[in-house]
């Protein structure tokens, strides 16, 4: 089967491109001896997991499920970090984790009893923020709740870690990356040569082509050869960048000021990064409005008045019928997507290198029904 002849919406995963990707970490593991997990938060697709397991060490998970989901579809390193846990989760992630990181010293007390066995750690905040336009997704600003300050660091704890772990980063190069290791060592690194490992988080946007991967290397053997540490990064979306698509169709054309096309996939269903962050997708054969002859509004047929993905423009008139591609929707889609208006959830397929595609997971009433009783 052909993309062009999928059953829309559907999501398509590229794994061309996804072992592209995978193929350039790998080369980042074995030019300085890092280790390298799946951010499944941001990517958890377990269809392609023995594919990135042949690649990278493993996985990091936000929570249990995750956890879970990694030790059994991937089964190599299994990580996880949670801003707090309920004890009836620790019980089960200290028998599935190798790594596991806590967010404050008062969850690390109240756990402590319960981690034999296992490596851990504590997320550190160092006050170092690298982003300016999407403070919905810095860590560092003022008043996170995520990760330890200097000011609270507990030196007494030091024996009860092998690691400490830092999350700063959203899509960002390897300079933010610098800036911020520089301001970690200024405020941990009295801590650093007591401890095993640094874990760098994620955020990185290793395989986006103007990414500096020299200085991405050079920053890890630094904290290597400076504190004789393992290092340990935590892409999510550098896996699948630009690996997937979102095919849909368009179903009617509305005019009212403006010309709007109504899809069969959804913003706020389908891509909730569109509104939260807010972005605009990229979209195959199109242009900014305006550039091409042909402008249109592109919308859902949800009730939702704001649920509109972008204006786009295009070489032709766009009719009911046609198929449109939304691109780079393997990342952040189908972990966050909902039945918002009794919308069906998009199929998911697989993508060869020859083009042929493969079904690999429907969706029906069924699915909708059941997560509501």
């Amino acid at each position: 089967m052909r993309i062009e002849d999928l059953k829309t919406p559907c999501y398509v995963i590229d794994e061309g491109k996804l072992e592209e990707n995978l193929k350039i970490l790998k080369q980042v593991k074995d030019n300085t001896g890092c280790s390298i997990l799946l951010a499944q938060k941001a990517f958890s697709c377990y269809a392609e997991y023995p594919l990135i397991g042949r690649y990278i060490d493993g996985t990091t998970a936000s929570g249990l499920y995750e956890a879970r989901l990694g030790k059994e579809e991937m089964g190599l390193e299994n990580h996880v970090f949670a801003p707090a846990y309920r004890e009836d989760d620790v019980k089960e992630l200290v028998k599935i984790c190798d790594h596991m990181v806590f967010n404050s010293f008062s969850q690390l007390e109240k756990y402590k009893d319960f981690l034999q066995g296992i490596e851990v750690g504590i997320r550190i905040n160092p006050e170092c923020s690298t982003q300016e336009d999407h403070a919905i997704y810095d860590p560092c600003a003022p008043g996170s709740r995520l990760g330890v300050t200097a000011e609270h660091f507990k030196e007494e704890w030091l024996p009860y870690l092998s690691g400490l772990h830092f999350h700063t980063l959203c899509e960002q190069n390897s300079d933010d990356l610098k800036k911020t290791l520089d301001a970690v060592e200024e405020k941990f690194g009295a801590y650093l040569k007591e401890l095993s490992w640094l874990n760098m988080g994620g955020g990185h946007h290793i395989t986006r082509p103007d990414y500096d991967i020299g200085l991405l290397e050079s920053c890890i053997r630094h904290i290597q050869e400076t504190y004789d540490l393992h290092v340990y990064l935590e892409p999510g979306e550098a896996v699948a960048l630009n690996a997937g698509y979102l095919v849909t169709e368009v179903m009617d054309v509305v005019e009212n000021g403006i010309h709007t096309l109504i899809l069969d996939a959804s913003a706020a269903c389908h891509m909730p990064d569109v509104l939260e962050m807010p972005y605009r997708p990229p979209l195959k054969d199109s242009g900014e409005p305006g550039e091409k002859p042909y402008t249109y509004r592109l919308s859902s047929c949800t009730c939702l008045a704001g649920d509109v993905i972008g204006d786009y423009s295009f070489d032709r008139e766009i009719k009911p019928g046609d198929k449109l591609y939304f691109m780079d929707m393997a990342i952040y889609s189908m972990v966050k997507n909902n039945t918002f208006n009794g919308m069906p959830l998009p199929s998911i397929a697989v993508m060869d290198k020859n083009g042929d595609c493969r079904l690999v997971k429907e969706f029906g009433y069924e699915d909708f029904k059941h997560r509501l009783s």
